[in-house]
């Protein structure tokens, strides 16, 4: 892989040089100011959403689960037939050039992958070369308002794709029908929205999966009924386990939302999520108990994974 020049020499003065907290950007091997990053208005990305991502959090200056995200990421570009120029030791390398290079030392990465510069047109063979690069920035889901007395969620109309039209399973560019759903919420005055699928079973959030409490068991969708297999919904089932929390992944429907003990979200970029009501019917424990134990459960993971060599 090509070194990056050093972040200030890539800086075209002095004046410009990073300030506390700006977004970085690493581009095909070189380090920049995120304002600085460009790509064609011909990229197959921006026209038409033809790439992949992942969402990579890192604490005191350590990525979470990076193996984890990375071996996802291969997989949507393999089922995209997208080529990547970069192996994994390669994005490794990279991630942790980034991460040392920003002044905050715990933050949020968006590694994307995007189909490259063609001709205005669908084919994607006349993209010869992909572009890969990872922001570097600080990003919260909801304010910690939220996280106190918990999300207000709505049942969106807008469905979510089904896996015969684009599997759940490939974290592509495009995310419009979570868009959609995004904007329901906002109209709606709430905090985030749910997604079903075809059938009228809860999928997941626009940007995070759902779980439930009843009678002491966790409850989630399984990835077949529409929901990204989330990494830190991978991560909150093993604690669960590993805690002896009764765990099922099953098919839920809203009425089992509304009548949930519990209910709380989980994302990258969530994180933890206690939820308050859904459709304005206020849930009986928010936080809930096993949430709480959850949400310390990881909180010392991650203090974990920040002290890692």
């Amino acid at each position: 892989m090509r070194r990056q020049r050093p972040l200030d020499t890539a800086l075209d003065s002095p004046d410009q040089r990073r300030a506390p907290e700006q977004a970085l950007c690493w581009m095909n091997g070189e380090l920049m100011p995120a304002s600085r990053a460009r790509i064609s208005v011909f990229d197959h990305g921006l026209l038409y959403g033809d790439g992949v991502f992942e969402g990579i959090r890192f604490y005191d200056g350590h990525p979470f689960r990076l193996q984890e995200h990375l071996q996802r990421l291969v997989l949507s570009t393999r089922a995209l037939a997208l080529r990547i120029l970069y192996d994994n030791h390669e994005l490794t390398e990279a991630v942790h050039d980034i991460i040392a290079a920003c002044t905050f030392g715990s933050g949020y990465l968006r590694l994307v992958v995007t189909r490259g510069p063609g001709a205005l047109g669908l084919d994607p063979a006349s993209c010869p070369r992909p572009e890969v690069f990872i922001i570097a920035d600080r990003l919260r889901l909801v304010d910690e308002q939220v996280l106190e007395r918990g999300a207000r969620l709505i049942i969106a109309s807008t469905r979510r794709l089904p896996a015969d039209g684009l599997d759940p399973r490939i974290k592509s560019l495009n995310y419009l029908n979570h868009i959609l759903a995004r904007i329901e919420a906002n109209h709606a005055g709430a905090d985030e929205a749910i997604l079903l699928n075809g059938a009228g079973r809860v999928a997941e959030g626009t940007a995070d999966n759902v779980f439930i409490v009843r009678h002491g068991v966790l409850l989630t969708p399984p990835p077949v009924e529409g929901a990204l297999a989330g990494i830190t919904r991978q991560v909150v089932l093993e604690l669960a386990q590993e805690a002896g929390i009764p765990v099922r992944e099953t098919p839920l429907a809203p009425y089992d939302l509304y009548t949930a003990d519990e209910c709380f979200l989980t994302g990258t970029a969530a994180e933890l999520i206690p939820v308050a009501s859904i459709d304005g019917r206020a849930l009986p424990r928010c936080p809930g108990m096993l949430y709480r134990d959850l949400q310390q459960r990881f909180s010392a993971l991650v203090e974990l994974s920040g002290r890692a060599p």
